[in-house]
């Protein structure tokens, strides 16, 4: 098992692995953000990691960045490698962005309840 020494890391890449981002390329964006990584002589800044379902099918493919606690929503390989650009030179994809942590906890880029499906509440 590989352990990879994260200090230095200034940004992780969480790359939904779930069945809606997989059937919409999911592993092909990884492979392409950890490509970009590469490129950019960035692997000791960015880690990235292939996760399990983030529970955001309709906004898939999904790629979270953090401690930014930003959720891209519709990725792409392509989007992908400009995202990885993007962050490097301390940018966002804006056009991407569903949904923003901060103070006020998560919150919807867009108008409220225009993405996504609602939980079912009880």
């Amino acid at each position: 098992m590989t352990t990879w020494n994260l200090e230095g890391t200034t940004c992780h890449l969480l790359v939904c692995g779930g069945s809606s981002c997989k059937k919409r390329k999911g592993e092909d964006i990884i492979d392409a953000i950890d490509g970009e990584i590469e490129k950019q002589g960035a692997e000791a800044a960015v880690h990235t990691t292939l996760t399990r379902c983030n529970g955001r099918c309709s906004d898939a493919p999904v790629v979270i960045s953090y401690p930014d606690g930003v959720w891209y929503g519709d990725m792409s390989p392509k989007l992908g490698k400009a995202l990885v650009r993007q962050l490097l030179q301390g940018g966002r994809l804006e056009d991407n962005i569903v949904y923003t942590f901060g103070t006020e906890g998560m919150q919807a880029a867009g108008t409220p309840g225009t993405k996504g499906k609602k939980k079912k509440k009880g």
